[in-house]
C-alpha cells in the first residue's frame, strides 16, 4: 500500500511539474502554434531615418501605419570602405549581407558577386518582385538582382534583369531598357523569358495571368515627383505585385523603394522629403493588410542610410522687445548637410519571426536574420 501511495504521489508530482515547466511540454504542439515565415517583404525608405519617420506623425491626417509595428530595431549603416555609406553599399549589406565599398552594387570588396536574397530565395522556388520610385536599375533596387563594380552602370544593370530569377518588377528606367545601341535586343530578351512588358501605366488585377512574368517601366529615368502628381504608383504597383505573387501561390519574397525621400534630402527640401515619406507609410498600410490577413508573411521596414540630416526642429520667431525665440509648438524643417548622414536607422518587423529584429545590429544582420528564418 506505501508503495502504491508512494509511485502515486511521485507520479502527480511529475505530471504537476510538467504543467508548469513549459520545457517539460510537447515541443511539438508549440510548433503547430508557431506561424512559419512564407513570404517576405522588405521596405527600405531611401534616406529614412527616424526624423523623416517621425514627420509622418505631425504632417500626416491619419495615425501613421509605422505605429503598427510593435518590434523595432536599429541598424549601424557605415560601408565597407566609408563611416558614412551610400545607397549601393547600403542596399547591398541588405541583399547580400556583405560590407562593401561605396559604389558597389551586389559585389563585395574585391568585386567579386555575391548572392543576393533574391537569388538565394529563387532557388527555394520563391517568386519575386522589385518595385521603386526611382529607376528599377538605381542602387537600391539594383542591389536586389545586379553584380556590378559601379552603380552609375545603369545599361549594364538593366541587361542582368534579363538574367536574373525577378518575376515582377516595376519603376522607372526605361531609356535603360530601350536603348538599342547600349542594349541590343534586351526587351526581346526579356519577352523570351515570359515578360510582359509596358511602358505606359499598370495594368488591372484581373488581366494578371501566373504563368507570364511583368515589368513595367513607367518613366524614362526615376518616377515624378509626389508633389509632380506621381499619384499612388507605389501603393498600386505594390498591391499589383501582391494580387500577382498570391496568385502564383508559392512563397514570394518582395523589395518595395520609397526612393525620393533620398532625393528630398539631398535637395535639404521639407516637403518633398515629407511627402514621400507620408506615400511610403501609405503603402506600409497596404502591405500590412495583406500580411494580417495571410498570417505567414514576416514585413520588414528600414533604410539604407539617413539623408540631409533632417531634423523637426523648433521654429524661431522674433518676438517683439525680446528678439528672436524658439517656439516649441511650431515645427521647421532643417537640414545639416546635402549628402547622407551615419545616424541609425530604424528596423520595424512585423508577422512570424519579427522578434529576432529587436536590437542593435549591423544592417548586414537584416540577411542574416531573414536566411534564418528561412531555413
Amino acid at each position: 500500500m506505501k508503495k502504491v501511495l508512494g509511485i502515486t504521489l511521485i507520479l502527480a508530482s511529475f505530471i504537476s511539474l510538467a504543467l508548469i515547466n513549459p520545457k517539460l511540454q510537447d515541443k511539438k504542439e508549440d510548433k503547430k502554434k508557431s506561424p512559419k515565415v512564407k513570404n517576405v517583404i522588405i521596405l527600405i525608405g531611401d534616406g529614412m531615418g527616424l526624423s523623416q519617420m517621425s514627420s509622418a506623425y505631425y504632417y500626416g491626417k491619419d495615425e501613421p501605419n509605422f505605429s503598427r509595428f510593435k518590434v523595432v530595431g536599429l541598424s549601424r549603416t557605415s560601408s565597407g570602405s566609408h563611416k558614412i555609406t551610400d545607397s549601393a553599399a547600403g542596399a547591398t549589406a541588405i541583399s547580400a549581407g556583405k560590407k562593401t565599398y561605396n559604389g558597389a552594387i551586389g559585389v563585395d570588396m574585391d568585386t567579386n558577386a555575391v548572392e543576393t536574397l533574391v537569388e538565394y530565395v529563387s532557388k527555394k522556388d520563391y517568386n519575386t518582385a522589385v518595385i521603386s520610385t526611382s529607376s528599377i536599375t538605381h542602387a537600391t533596387p539594383a542591389s536586389f538582382y545586379a553584380h556590378v563594380n559601379s552603380r552609375n552602370k545603369a545599361h549594364k544593370i538593366a541587361a542582368q534583369m534579363a538574367k536574373s530569377p525577378i518575376d515582377f518588377f516595376a519603376g522607372g528606367g526605361r531609356e535603360y531598357f530601350i536603348d538599342e545601341e547600349e542594349n541590343p535586343g534586351l526587351l526581346k530578351k526579356l519577352e523570351k523569358k515570359d515578360f510582359v512588358l509596358n511602358m505606359e501605366s499598370l495594368i488591372a488585377a484581373d488581366e494578371l495571368k501566373k504563368k507570364k512574368k511583368y515589368g513595367f517601366l513607367l518613366a524614362k529615368d526615376g518616377m515624378p515627383k509626389m508633389t509632380e502628381g506621381r499619384g499612388k504608383f507605389l501603393l498600386d504597383a505594390s498591391s499589383l505585385a501582391l494580387e500577382y505573387l498570391n496568385k502564383r501561390k508559392d512563397p514570394f519574397f518582395m523589395m518595395i523603394e520609397g526612393s525620393q525621400i533620398d532625393w528630398g534630402g539631398h535637395a535639404n527640401d521639407a516637403e518633398y522629403v515629407i511627402s514621400e515619406t507620408l506615400d511610403f507609410d501609405q503603402t506600409i498600410g497596404a502591405v500590412l493588410d495583406f500580411a494580417e490577413k495571410d498570417g505567414n508573411t514576416l514585413v520588414i521596414v528600414t533604410a539604407d542610410h539617413e539623408t540631409g540630416g533632417f531634423t523637426l526642429a523648433a521654429e524661431e520667431k522674433k518676438v517683439p522687445f525680446q528678439g528672436t525665440q524658439r517656439d516649441y509648438n511650431s515645427i521647421a524643417p532643417s537640414f545639416s548637410t546635402g549628402g547622407h548622414s551615419s545616424a541609425m536607422v530604424p528596423v520595424l518587423a512585423f508577422g512570424p519571426g519579427a522578434e529576432n529584429f529587436q536590437g542593435i545590429y549591423q544592417n548586414t544582420e537584416i540577411h542574416a536574420k531573414i536566411k534564418e528564418l528561412l531555413k
